[in-house]
Formats: structure tokens, sequence, C-alpha cells
């Protein structure tokens, strides 16, 4: 018994050999990046606890900065006469205060 393929058949055939050649490379490929997704989110989560630590850590700053500043001023004025010695002088305490708690809390982390 003879089997004729004509140009259709065989290109039918080129066809569903290349289809089946791309699904196995798709398999492969989603089998590849499973990981490396599960990777990337737990990078993701260590980023999101790094730039939480970090942001708290700038407010801190800021707070102190805020501190040393009215200190600073309060110093100043009180030099000038502008405002009484002892107020300046608590104000100073309270950014020292502010700043030894901070460092503080850096050794506990």
């Amino acid at each position: 018994m003879d089997a004729t393929i004509t140009l259709g058949d065989l290109g039918l055939i080129v066809i569903a050999i290349a289809l089946i050649v791309l699904i196995c490379y798709c398999i492969f490929l989603v089998r590849n990046l499973i990981p490396a997704a599960k990777t990337l989110n737990r990078i993701l989560e260590d980023t999101a606890k790094i730039t939480g630590a970090a942001a708290d850590s700038v407010e801190g700053a800021k707070e102190i900065i805020d501190n040393v500043g009215k200190s600073v001023s309060a110093v100043s004025g009180a030099l000038k006469g502008k405002e009484g010695f002892i107020q300046g002088m608590a104000s100073l305490v309270k950014a020292v205060t502010s700043l030894i708690g901070l460092l503080n809390d850096k050794k506990i982390d």
C-alpha cells in the first residue's frame, strides 16, 4: 500500500512538530520561572522591611534635627536676651535625649 504525502500534508506535519517543540519550551520556561518568581518575592519582602526601617530612622533623624534647631535658636535667643536661658537649655537637653534614644534604638535592632 502506497501512501502519498502532498506538500500541504508535509506543511501540516512540520507545523505540528514545531507546535509540540514550542509547547515543550514553554513548559521548561515556566518551570524555571517559578523558583525565580519565589526568590524575587522574598527579595521584595526584604526590601519592604529595609525601606520601612529606613523610613523610621529618617523620621527619628528629622525629629532630632528639629529639636537641635529649636535648641540652637533658643540658646541663641537666650544669649541675645530674647528668651530665658533655662528654657533654651531645657530644649538642648531634650534634643540630646532624643539623640540618645535614637542611638539606643539602633543598638537594639
